[in-house]
């Protein structure tokens, strides 16, 4: 039990805490070790994106989903890619059975926006809470058959400097308060 100890202690994976640590969902406690500063939804994470100029990238999932395990594993605790997410974001990590109606909100909303609403749910929010741009399951690394999370998050981006498109081509949410 000792060596385990030790060896889980000094392993690559052992990250610093971000804002998830102590939250009421299995979903977002496995998360809280995570390189990806993540945030819970809420008021907090959405004051810092208007602060820093940033715009959300929201992370919707479930224990229970075996494709958002696999975005945590393969995407999330990639640290290349977290500290790209840590530089350009802020980022958001929110249970599908914790909030239905927000869930449902985003489902909506990117279906109506003609993307992708299944779980994983991955969305582009403006830090006044207007939705751009979303996807599914985003693999650290692409391939020919799906686009990685950093070709999709760079979409995002480009998008976000383009205030007047996303204007008109969005969907307004509720945000947290």
């Amino acid at each position: 039990m000792v060596a385990t100890l030790c060896a889980w202690t000094s392993a690559p994976q052992a990250f610093a805490r971000n804002h998830l640590t102590g939250q009421n969902s299995a979903y977002l406690n496995r998360a809280a070790g995570q390189p990806v500063d993540w945030y819970p939804w809420g008021a907090e994470a959405f004051n810092r994106a208007k602060e820093l100029d940033r715009p959300i990238l929201l992370d919707v999932g479930a224990i229970w989903c075996p494709w958002c395990g696999l975005m945590d594993r393969d995407t999330y605790t990639n640290p290349k890619t977290a500290d790209y997410i840590n530089q350009h974001f802020v980022a958001v990590k929110v249970d599908f059975d914790a909030l239905p109606k927000l869930v449902a909100q985003l489902q909506r909303a990117q279906a109506i926006l003609n993307l992708p609403a299944g779980l994983p749910l991955t969305s582009f929010i403006t830090p006044d809470g207007k939705l751009y741009f979303g996807a599914g399951y985003l693999p650290s690394e692409g391939n020919s058959e799906k686009q990685s999370f950093k070709d999709a998050a760079d979409y995002a981006l480009e998008e976000y400097a383009n205030k007047a498109n996303i204007n008109q081509e969005s969907f307004q949410l509720e945000v947290a308060k």
